[in-house]
C-alpha cells in the first residue's frame, strides 16, 4: 500500500472510532436502529444528487446494502447499546480475523500460518475482555458486537468487487440510499413511535446524529472504497480497525467518563496482538509469485 493511501486509510479509524463512541448518548433519544436509519438516510440525502444511478449494479448494491449497513449497524449497535463502549470499541476489532476468514471463502485470498494464529489469539483476547465485571450478565451485548463485526467483515468482501467498478462515495450514497429507510421502517416496526423518538430528541443528539450522517458518514467510508478500490482486503482492514482502539477509549474515557477495567486492558491488548499478526499475511515474495 503506498504512502497516500496508508494516509487516507488512517483517517477512517479517527473519524469512525470517535463517532462510534459519541453514538451512544443519542440512544437516550434515538433507539439504536432508527439512529442508524437517520445516519444512512442523512447521509444519502446529500450525496445521491453528486453521482448518476449506478445502473447494472443496483442488484448487487441492495444486496450488498442488507448485508453491510442495515444487518450489521442494527446488531452492532443493538450491542453497544447494552455494554459500555470501551468495551464494543475493543470487540469490533474482530472484525479483522473474519475478515480474514471470509476473504479466503469468498476471495480465494489465503491467509498464512501466521494469520491464523493471530486469529487464534483475537479469540483469547475477546475471552479474557469477556470476564470483565462490568460486562458480568451482559452476554447478549458481547454477542450481538461479535456478530456484528463478523457480519461487518462479511459485507466488505461483498462490497469490495464493487468498490473497483463505481466511484467510492458513489458506492457510500447508493448503499447508503438503500439501507437508511430500511433501518428506519424496522425500526417502527421493532421500537415503534418512530414520529415521538423525533419530535422529542434532545439538541445534543440531534448534534450527533448529523456528525454520524453527515460528516463522518461520507468521509469515513468514502476513503475506506477508495482504498479498498486498490488494495487487498487483508491490507486495508487492519489499518482501519488499529487505529479505532485508541481513538475509542480515549473518548469513551474523556467524553462518556467511562473507568476501563484490567480485563478490559489485557484482553484488548491481545486482541489488537492478533489483529497485528494478521496484518502481514503475505509478503512481496507472495505476490510476486501470484
Amino acid at each position: 500500500m503506498n504512502i497516500k493511501d496508508t494516509f487516507v486509510a488512517s483517517l477512517v479509524p479517527i473519524f469512525l472510532g470517535f463517532g462510534f463512541v459519541i453514538a451512544k448518548p443519542a440512544f437516550e433519544s434515538f433507539p439504536p436502529i432508527l439512529l442508524m436509519g437517520i445516519r444512512f438516510t442523512f447521509a444519502a440525502a446529500i450525496l445521491i444528487w453528486w453521482f448518476p444511478i449506478p445502473k447494472g449494479y443496483l442488484k448487487k448494491i441492495f444486496a450488498a446494502s442488507l448485508v453491510a449497513n442495515t444487518l450489521q449497524y442494527s446488531i452492532t449497535y443493538t450491542g453497544l447499546d447494552l455494554i459500555d463502549a470501551s468495551s464494543a470499541v475493543l470487540l469490533v476489532q474482530m472484525e479483522v480475523p473474519f475478515g480474514v476468514i471470509f476473504a479466503y471463502f469468498m476471495l480465494k485470498e489465503k491467509p498464512t500460518v501466521r494469520a491464523l494464529i493471530g486469529i487464534a489469539i483475537a479469540f483469547v483476547g475477546v475471552y479474557i475482555l469477556t470476564g470483565s465485571p462490568n460486562l458480568d450478565g451482559k452476554f447478549i451485548g458481547i454477542s450481538l458486537t461479535i456478530l456484528g463485526s463478523a457480519i461487518w467483515a462479511l459485507g466488505q468482501v461483498m462490497v469490495k468487487p464493487l468498490s473497483k467498478e463505481i466511484n467510492p462515495l458513489a458506492l457510500v450514497a447508493w448503499l447508503a440510499f438503500f439501507s437508511g429507510p430500511i433501518l428506519i421502517m424496522l425500526s417502527s416496526i421493532i421500537d415503534g413511535n418512530t414520529i415521538n423518538y423525533l419530535t422529542n430528541a434532545k439538541i445534543d443528539h440531534w448534534i450527533i446524529a448529523i456528525y454520524i450522517g453527515f460528516i463522518m458518514q461520507p468521509i469515513t467510508y468514502g476513503c475506506f472504497y477508495y482504498v479498498l478500490k486498490n488494495n487487498p482486503l487483508y491490507k486495508v482492514l487492519p489499518i482501519v480497525t488499529m487505529g479505532i482502539p485508541p481513538t475509542g477509549l480515549l473518548a469513551a474515557i474523556f467524553l462518556l467518563g467511562e473507568k476501563p477495567t484490567q480485563e478490559l486492558f489485557i484482553g484488548g491488548a491481545i486482541i489488537i496482538l492478533g489483529v497485528i499478526l494478521i496484518v502481514f499475511t503475505k509478503d512481496k515474495k507472495e505476490e510476486e509469485i501470484k
